[in-house]
């Protein structure tokens, strides 16, 4: 009995921290610059 509480509780506790994480977020959108480019020579090493 004992382990099943501790695992609610283990359960629980996960939960509340992905909903902070959730809701804290950092939204905003993402950047319309910068992207893909070649790689030529140095910058290969």
């Amino acid at each position: 009995m004992t382990m099943l509480r501790r695992a609610l509780v283990a359960l629980g506790a996960a939960g509340i921290v992905a909903a902070a994480l959730r809701l804290r977020g950092s939204g905003g959108t993402p950047p319309q610059t910068g992207g893909w480019r070649e790689l030529a020579g140095d910058d290969l090493r």
